[in-house]
């Protein structure tokens, strides 16, 4: 970790040169996504932390990382202790740390491209706490010192076919804007890239695994965007694709477009816009409407053809995964595979179908008590053997041109332990429960949530993550606002597509999550309700069930899914297969 001590002291000492006692460092970019390219990773380069989740605070003296339940036991293995503590955001609140840390008069620098507006004004009143302030800076210090930091990305902006986007980008633009109209409002500042790669029909390849253009936009109330990204992204023949009322301006003039909005009614999505958005609208004197961005509702409610590719895509991949899962069955025990390779093959099994593009994210391949790790990322030295006696879990999802897969096994290599069989059966349980939800409209994944947990909470058990998270049509595989979490206050809607992903995780030992996509719609025996139609078809571990532990409902369900799956799956073992997915 020493390279992480020289990163700290350089920036300390730039800190110093600043009159500065502290900096904020968040995993965030100025789009604000769960994945950043190279050149934003700053997080990383500081702390050692590469988490998609948590924010450093350096002050001068001491510091301290912070991230969700995924990452606490990740954050200790990556992160040098001696310099930064390593806490939950949840149970104790980088805000509640500055607020106690600070030294009195002390000056909290921050970049407001890479900070929303709330969190802003969180840390502003935590520093006044203090007795100190928090100080936006022009330029980053951390970029200051970051010697070797990677060229920002440039990859080649596309057209997203009409046949995989399903609605062409005039209709969608035709609609944001007729309701901009209606509010009353002038403009819309598009910042999230998957917003505006869902309303321009365009793809891109600016970070790993999700296929997006890094850009802003503004949409007005004509229906007009004027996009702006760097000249070298567009691929020839886009501006045909895109047409006359998509016009195209260099990044840097971003700002002075920005500024000509002076007296006009602009909607700003100040909960996901950078803070630096919102300051300059409000400098050049514009009206702000702070109001969610536009197209994030339309874009999660998939069309018929984002359905039908959705569809066809885990169709296909369900036989990556009966392939994958033969194979282990026959590998894994042998003792000669590890996560490594084991991921590998996952890959070379899905890369082999029409359609694939990429993962839809770097594949959580955990062996024994790397399972319990929620967001494990193997490494060369990390990377453990699979051998009998053991759980695996692997996390894994491939992005198609016409869809986005997202599944989780956790298969036993040799006998398991009834502990095992114990745990595993609550968490199948509970993804049942879910799976079978028939709920009425308005209904939040809050109020869904308990259905997954209850199963573990009868045997004294929970896990401390989400249980389904929103997925996109080949865009993010992490896609809002829709979630089934504690904290889900969205309401589903038909075409909406979560994940089901109930876990159990005993530190040391074992991880265990059962994960497919269910795609939201109108139940088919009581139309005024809503349930789930289950997208993902790979078998689930019979060796793992205690099936006294099953109601004859749950039976049902589980025997019907794998009659599915081997009507769905083309695996190149039939014989395999069948077992697999026999009755239970």
């Amino acid at each position: 970790m020493t390279g992480h001590r020289d990163a700290v002291e350089a920036l300390r000492a730039e800190l110093r040169r600043r009159s500065l006692d502290g900096f904020l460092v968040p995993r965030a970019d100025e789009y604000q996504g769960e994945y950043v390219p190279p050149s934003a990773a700053r997080l990383a380069w500081l702390t050692g932390f590469t988490g998609s989740a948590g924010i450093a605070v350096l002050l001068l003296e001491k510091g301290a990382v912070f991230s969700d339940g995924r990452y606490t036991l990740q954050m200790p293995e990556q992160v040098d202790t001696e310099v930064f503590e390593c806490l939950h955001i949840s149970d104790d609140p980088p805000d509640e740390w500055v607020a106690a840390n600070l030294p009195p008069g002390g000056a909290l620098g921050y970049d407001p491209w890479l900070h929303v507006e709330k969190e802003v004004r969180k840390f502003e009143k935590a520093a006044g706490k203090a007795g100190g302030r928090l100080v936006a800076c022009a330029e980053n210090p951390l970029d200051a010192v970051w010697a070797d930091r990677p060229a920002p990305p440039a990859a080649p902006m596309v057209a997203h076919d009409i046949a995989y986007a399903g609605r062409e980008s005039a209709d969608k633009r035709r609609e944001l804007a007729a309701a901009l109209d209606e509010a009353g409002r002038d403009a819309a500042v598009l910042t999230l890239p998957d917003s505006i790669a869902w309303l321009l029909n365009v793809r891109g390849g600016d970070v790993a695994h999700t296929p997006l253009p890094l850009c802003f936009a503004l949409l007005d109330r004509e229906g007009k965007v004027e996009l702006f990204v760097d000249p070298a992204k567009p691929a020839a023949g886009l501006g045909g694709h895109l047409g006359n009322e998509v016009s195209l301006a260099p990044p840097e003039a971003f700002g002075p477009a920005l500024d000509a909005l002076a007296g006009r009614t602009v909607q700003v999505d100040a909960a996901r816009a950078p803070a630096w958005v919102v300051s300059r609208l409000e400098a050049a004197g514009a009206k702000i409407e702070r109001e969610r961005d536009p197209c994030i509702l339309p874009k999660a409610c998939k069309n018929e053809g984002e359905i039908a590719g959705a569809r066809a895509a885990h169709r296909r991949d369900a036989g990556a995964m009966a392939d994958f899962l033969a194979w282990l069955d026959r590998e894994g025990p042998a003792g000669r595979q590890t996560e490594l390779s084991a991921a590998a093959r996952l890959r070379g099994y899905r890369k082999a179908l029409p359609l694939f593009r990429d993962l839809s994210f770097p594949t959580i391949s955990g062996a024994g008590p790397n399972g319990a790790v929620v967001h494990y990322g193997v490494t060369e030295g990390t990377d453990r053997a699979l051998a009998p006696d053991m759980l695996y879990l692997v996390d894994s999802g491939a992005q198609f041109l016409d869809g986005t897969t997202d599944i989780t096994r956790t298969i036993v290599i040799g006998a398991p332990t009834e502990r095992q069989r114990a745990c595993f059966t609550r968490v199948l349980k509970g993804h049942i429960a879910l799976a079978a939800a028939r709920f009425p409209e308005g209904t939040t994944g809050a109020q869904l949530d308990a259905l997954a947990r209850a199963p573990l909470w009868q045997g004294g058990l929970d896990f401390d993550h989400g249980t389904g998270h929103g997925v996109g049509s080949y865009l993010s595989v992490h896609e809002g606002p829709q979630r089934v979490a504690r904290s889900g206050n969205e309401p589903l809607l038909p075409g909406m597509i979560v994940s089901n992903e109930p876990g159990y995780y005993e530190a040391g030992a074992f991880g265990i999550r059962i994960e497919n996509l269910l795609l939201v719609r109108e139940d088919p025996d009581f139309p005024e309700m809503l349930s789930f139609e289950t997208l993902t078809f790979a078998p689930i571990d019979r060796r793992l069930i205690d099936t006294a532990l099953l109601t004859p409902a749950e039976r049902d369900w589980l025997n019907a899914y794998h009659a599915e799956v081997r009507k769905v799956a083309a695996c190149e073992d039939p014989l395999w297969l069948e077992a697999a997915t026999a009755p239970v």
